[in-house]
């Protein structure tokens, strides 16, 4: 009996079959390198407790299990990781399996979010990545209280645990680590700053959580911010409304990968006006106070340096500097998306004599430093970024295809399908 019964409890206790549900080919229309990949549910059933979905690489005839991690919503995906180097014109195949019969197993996640004293902090298995300040950030005592501010990325740090970004500096007590607020705009005939907090005119809050998500592929939150407008008739109000959606992918190869969205929405029934300016929105990021004009560089994607790259556009920028990792240095590539305004975005990078001749470093995808942008009642508007932060150094080349990898995800082909 008790023999039976053991056969019985591991029936019970683990799944009982897998059943191949699709099979599909990836094709990489350019050299590729850790590329996130996802492919949609629309035939899937995986709403159901008692199913787990699982993914496989086919490789010479055999099955290499993939991590994989389902994002529910409008559209489903399965998302999981393209891992390695795949050059031009390669051809991977892959194959879904669903396996049901008894409850999915619960695994932890190597992924993960936690919050603590007004942080909400991601992590790759036990090593944090970036910490997302919800709660508001008051500025030292006898400092003007309109510096405050929540609602903005810090720390951000390097895979070896070096602190990149900065709060609060002193000669800028508004620059808040990496954050997006724009700066010079017009509510009709009235200007509002959201960024130069100490006029008085504006600034961006926290105002909730909409999602947070943990797995074996990434992990992140989705959080609404409040564009707020102090200078209206009457009470303060709402000009933007901001879903900023943050993601850090799993990854092996020893660096972070971070996504950065921030999709737009004005309830203000005549609009707004983002003005020509070169600060303003896009994606934000000081430096830690560690660097300066003699232990940083700048390089953008059309070879540009810190000398020149001001004013100038580019599909990626590799900011980096002097650090205490074991080869002395680290930074962060950052990546903007072909389908952002004004691709290749223009840049704010501050010249190697900036800030009082310090040379400390500050760097900025400017969407409108050129050319004025007028958002709409009505209309949503989106601006893609992707981080990815090392130690050590990056060469062009590797920059080139981790900006392949973000542009565009390699051709999708269904070879085989059971619907279900």
């Amino acid at each position: 009996m008790k023999r039976v019964f053991g056969i019985v409890a591991l029936l019970i206790s683990f799944p009982l079959f897998a059943q191949e549900l699709i099979t599909f080919s990836l094709k990489a229309n350019r050299d590729y390198l850790d590329v996130p990949v996802s492919f949609p549910l629309q035939q899937v059933n995986y709403n159901m407790d008692s199913v787990q979905l699982e993914l496989f690489e086919i490789v010479n005839s055999a099955e290499k299990p993939v991590a994989c991690q389902v994002e529910a919503g409008h559209t489903a995906h399965l998302w999981f990781i393209l891992e390695g180097f795949t050059q031009k014109n390669r051809t991977r195949r892959f194959v879904i399996k669903r396996r049901s019969g008894g409850l999915a197993k619960k695994r932890s996640a190597s992924m993960s979010t936690k919050s603590s004293d007004g942080n909400l902090t991601l992590y790759t298995d036990d090593k944090p990545v970036l910490s997302y300040r919800f709660r508001t950030m008051y500025p030292p005592e006898g400092v003007n209280p309109l510096f405050e501010r929540s609602g903005f990325i810090h720390p951000v740090w390097s895979p070896q645990g070096e602190m990149l970004s900065r709060v609060q500096p002193p000669d800028h007590y508004h620059h808040y680590g990496i954050w997006g607020p724009w700066t010079l705009t017009h509510i009709g005939e009235r200007k509002v700053d959201f960024w130069n907090l100490a006029d008085g005119e504006g600034t961006v809050r926290f105002a909730g959580f909409l999602s947070e998500v943990s797995g074996d592929v990434f992990a992140g939150f989705k959080a609404l911010q409040q564009h707020i407008d102090f200078g209206g008739k009457g009470c303060d109000q709402i000009a933007i409304n901001e879903i900023l959606d943050v993601r850090v992918w799993n990854n092996s190869r020893g660096v972070w990968v971070i996504d950065y969205t921030t999709s737009l929405n004005t309830p203000l029934e005549n609009g707004i006006l983002f003005d020509a300016y070169r600060y303003g929105g896009g994606i934000g990021f000081r430096a830690t106070e560690r660097w300066n004009r003699e232990n940083c560089t700048v390089l953008t994607s059309e070879g540009r340096s810190r000398a020149d790259a001001d004013g100038s556009s580019a599909r990626w920028c590799i900011v980096e500097g002097e650090s205490e990792s074991r080869e002395g240095r680290s930074g962060i590539l950052f990546l903007s998306h072909p389908a952002n305004r004004a691709h290749p975005e223009p840049m704010r990078v501050w010249p190697l004599d900036g800030n009082g001749g310090r040379g400390d470093l500050f760097f900025e995808f400017t969407p409108i430093r050129h050319k004025s942008w007028e958002l709409k009642r009505g209309s949503d508007y989106a601006l893609k970024y992707r981080m990815i932060v090392f130690d050590g150094k990056i060469d062009p080349r590797t920059a080139e295809m981790y900006w392949n990898s973000f542009s565009e995800m390699p051709q999708i082909k269904v070879e085989s399908i059971k619907y279900q």
